[in-house]
């Protein structure tokens, strides 16, 4: 897993999770190994840091 440097970044992509735009507008994570949605952004239109995008 990417490691926090505590300068609002992080060192490396976190590999076990994906992104993508719900139909609502907000950013969803989805854990790559069983297709669930982890979480939802719902308090700023801003994907997650450091998750790569589904295409």
């Amino acid at each position: 897993m990417a490691g926090n440097t505590g300068n609002n970044h992080r060192d490396g992509a976190i590999k076990d999770r994906s992104q993508f735009k719900a139909p609502s507008g907000n950013w969803a994570k989805r854990d790559s190994d069983t297709g669930r949605i982890m979480d939802v952004k719902t308090t700023d239109k801003k994907p997650f840091k450091g998750v790569r995008k589904e295409k």
